[in-house]
């Protein structure tokens, strides 16, 4: 395949004009250098190795985290017209041998490998004898021993530095703050110079953050919202998973498990059935990453709290690629917070690792406690910034804050009166003068604390305490009964009492979101809906006639592309972003079939 980088984007990809700063990249590493890219998902970053890969002679390297992640990339360029393959241990000897050759012998644009597989002795020397155009590393993040995926093997691949000193080399990212992108940097000797940064922010993601009242209940208002479309529910246990999968399955909804626990071909098949289908919820850990291409995912929740801001973004992201506009929400309590809190203190990490956990999951707090604009929380963690969003639940609808310096004293007060050994039900109990058995035989309703809370409810309390632990002026016993104690910084308040606002939480009705229209509904005008839905019928019958994600024939971006356009000839399809010549001679006469059933 030949042609220079705009010619390559037109026939290839079907787009007239590169994105931000996409041109610059590609045209740099073109021109034989080293980069490094950090751009949001959905950006575009693939193409800015895509396109040099096939401009360059040779044949472009590309290591990458995951099979199914790397097997959905290879299906997506192949309809495409690039000669691409993906090489893993899956492979049968005679198909190996296949591979070499058409490698070798230069029948490939683009070859994708695990860094486990390419760092073996006999891939390295097998590549040694091959032309490469350039080395893709795509997830760099996961070279970073502070990321949140870190992957040891990640951290060998500065053995290509050596082993190919005239390769250009790119690292690829979507998330790294200031320390990681430093290390990657630092690990594959790209230079300073060769950094592009072209920021975080995913305008069309609306962010959600909600504490847990009735996890239940908030997770199907949401997911009410978007029927018919496809998401994932984020857990943090494998049973939780099973559970919560068991039932939506009840609730009526088509939803998989998906975990690190389950048999591998139950869980491929489960990761399959997702980026085939179209209106499917899966159920995933936090801790076990999937690793999908999937554009159309229109909606991501956290049943649990994510173990930091970059996990969180990382997770959030998977929702929205192709631009359209994607719901997040994340639910999380006072339990989520010491849990995390545990999973810190009770590992073998180094007390450096222990202290930038603890940052990491600070900051995370903060993001959820904000009064402000999420999105404005979220890029300052990476060091980028924007005006508020009016896309977040905090812009939609701006907490209420009170000055909870006096029932945090009571709170802290109260939590010692009774011997900082009470869960947080029991002490919002003495706190609103409960009277029951239990409180009675410790003889609670007898000291200073117990019914001086009145002034506030149950529901406000629990959000008060939650605050307390977030703002670690109160720790959580897990290994014992869930016990409240008086942490260091809450022994400082008890003596400086400084003011401290709080955020008042909303009544139940008031946090629940509007009923609003899915993704695909809002970004296409109502006379162009019937012609959406026909073109995406006619999408699910060829993808499932060749075993392939709808997805990889056409984005849903490109069918409202067409169902806006209405091309009456090729050359008019041939206009519409997102229709490469290869798609064009593949699936033109069958969609414009559709388009001209609707003149």
């Amino acid at each position: 395949m030949t042609g220079t980088a705009l010619e390559i984007l037109k026939t290839v990809y079907g787009y007239d004009a590169f994105r931000g700063p996409q041109q610059h990249i590609v045209d740099h590493v073109i021109g034989g250098n080293n980069a490094f890219v950090l751009m949001p998902t959905g950006g575009g970053k693939s193409l800015c190795y895509q396109i040099p890969a096939i401009v360059r002679p040779g044949m472009g390297l590309v290591v990458s985290p995951l099979l199914a992640l790397m097997a959905d990339q290879v299906t997506a360029l192949r309809q495409a017209g690039v000669r691409a393959a993906a090489l893993n241990s899956d492979l049968a000897p005679d198909e190996r041998g296949a591979l070499w050759r058409d490698i070798h012998g230069g029948q490939l644009d683009l070859l994708y490998v695990a860094p486990e597989t390419l760092l073996r002795r006999e891939v390295l020397e097998q590549l040694g004898r091959a032309k490469l155009s350039l080395i893709a590393i795509d997830e760099a993040h996961c070279l970073s021993q502070w990321g949140h995926d870190f992957r040891p093997s990640y951290r060998q691949l500065d053995a290509l530095v050596g082993q190919f000193p005239e390769t250009p080399r790119m690292a690829l990212t979507a998330t790294a703050d200031e320390p990681t992108r430093a290390e990657i940097l630092s690990h594959l000797a790209i230079a300073e110079a060769d950094a592009f940064i072209a920021g975080f922010d995913r305008p069309n993601i609306r962010y959600a953050i909600e504490e847990k009242d009735n996890p239940r209940a908030q997770l199907k208002a949401f997911l009410k919202r978007h029927e018919g479309e496809s998401g994932i529910v984020y857990c943090l246990s494998k049973r939780k998973t099973e559970e919560t999968a068991a039932w939506l399955r009840d609730q009526g909804y088509d939803a998989l498990a998906y975990h690190g626990g389950m048999d591998k071909a139950a869980r491929e098949a489960n990761q399959m059935r997702f980026q085939h289908g179209e209106a499917i919820v899966m159920v995933a850990t936090i801790a076990f990453g999937m690793g999908i291409d999937k554009p159309d995912v229109r909606f991501v929740a956290h049943f649990d709290l994510p173990g930091s801001i970059e996990a969180y973004y990382q997770e959030t992201g998977r929702a929205g690629r192709d631009g359209l506009p994607s719901d997040t929400l994340m639910l999380y309590g006072s339990e989520d917070i010491a849990l995390r809190s545990r999973f810190i203190e009770e590992s073998d990490a180094p007390d450096q690792r222990k202290r930038t956990e603890r940052q990491n999951l600070d900051a995370l707090l903060g993001l959820a406690e904000t009064a402000s604009c999420r999105r404005q929380v979220l890029l300052s963690y990476f060091g980028d910034h924007c005006e508020p969003c009016g896309n977040c639940d905090t812009c939609a609808e701006p907490p209420k804050l009170f000055d909870g310096t006096t029932a945090v004293l009571k709170a802290l007060s109260c939590i010692y009166r009774t011997g900082e050994r009470f869960g947080q039900a029991y002490v919002v109990d003495v706190l609103l003068g409960v009277e029951n058995d239990r409180i009675a035989q410790f003889g609670h309703d007898r000291i200073s604390t117990f019914g001086i809370g009145r002034e506030h409810d149950n529901r406000t309390w629990r959000a008060i305490l939650r605050q307390m632990i977030a703002l670690r002026l109160v720790t959580v016993d897990l290994a014992g009964h869930g016990g409240l104690s008086i942490a260091p910084a809450g022994r400082d308040f008890l003596r400086d009492r400084p003011v401290l606002m709080l955020r008042m939480p909303a009544p139940p009705r008031a946090r629940r979101q509007k009923v609003a229209r899915g993704a695909a509904q809002v970004a296409i005008a109502p006379a162009d809906n019937d012609l959406f839905q026909a073109l995406r019928q006619k999408r699910t019958e060829m993808a499932r006639a060749q075993n392939v994600p709808p997805y990889v024939i056409f984005h849903d971006r490109t069918l409202i592309e067409l169902a806006s356009a209405r091309p009456r000839s090729r050359a008019e399809m041939a206009d519409v972003p997102g229709v490469g010549e290869a798609k064009l001679d593949r699936y033109g006469p069958a969609f414009l079939t559709v388009i001209a059933e609707h003149l």
